[in-house]
């Protein structure tokens, strides 16, 4: 068995997350940065799981590694769920982190706190060369502020506030975003599915 787990991103920043918080895997873990012919992926799914599954069997069928698709988001009840499965690209064209939530602060406008209410989803697929081995989810929730704030993170970070804080994800240290947020509930359910992987597959 290769020792390697391939998470299907190119982001940085989020494949720093999920290396701190995989922390302890038997398994050294790359990116798409490290593959540069793996075919393009184009997020066309209606949900965050469809959307990491269809990441996680792309690749793994491409390379016949053991990968780990993820897809996350930010939903809003006010928006009607938006900007969802769009998160990344709620700004249209041109798209950043600060223009999503530049976006996104002006459709709430003043609205009071309690109509600011939201949750952070994350959905987590394994797969291997075989197929989909296991889907997996967390969800965070808390409100949206009415500026950005803090320079920890990233994504909706700025904008988030999560329960019992009065600060964003963003202004929190890395190490308490981890102990809560949606990635690390998703993730911490397909660590021990991963550590099973390793196990079952010791040796081969």
């Amino acid at each position: 068995m290769s020792r390697d787990l391939l998470v299907a991103t190119k982001n940085k920043k989020k494949l720093e997350e999920i290396k701190q918080i995989l922390k302890g895997l038997k398994l050294r873990i790359r990116s798409l940065s490290d593959y540069p012919k793996v075919p393009r992926i184009i997020e066309n799914g209606k949900t965050f799981k469809a959307n990491a599954a269809k990441k996680a069997l792309t690749i793994a069928r491409f390379t016949g590694q053991l990968t780990l698709g993820e897809d996350s988001g930010l939903c809003v009840y006010a928006l009607g769920g938006r900007p969802g499965v769009y998160s990344s690209r709620f700004a249209g064209k041109g798209k950043s982190d600060k223009k999503n939530n530049e976006k996104l602060l002006c459709l709430l406008g003043k609205a009071p706190l309690k109509r600011r209410k939201a949750y952070y989803a994350c959905a987590v697929a394994l797969a291997n060369g075989n197929g989909l081995i296991s889907t997996v989810e967390g969800r965070c929730s808390g409100a949206i502020a009415y500026e950005p704030k803090g320079s920890f993170g990233f994504g909706y970070d700025p904008v988030f506030i999560p329960p019992k804080f009065k600060k964003t994800f963003a202004q929190l240290e890395p190490s308490i975003k981890h102990s809560m947020s949606h990635r690390f509930r998703a993730l911490t359910k397909a660590k021990r599915i991963i550590q099973k992987y390793i196990e079952r597959h010791q040796g081969n």
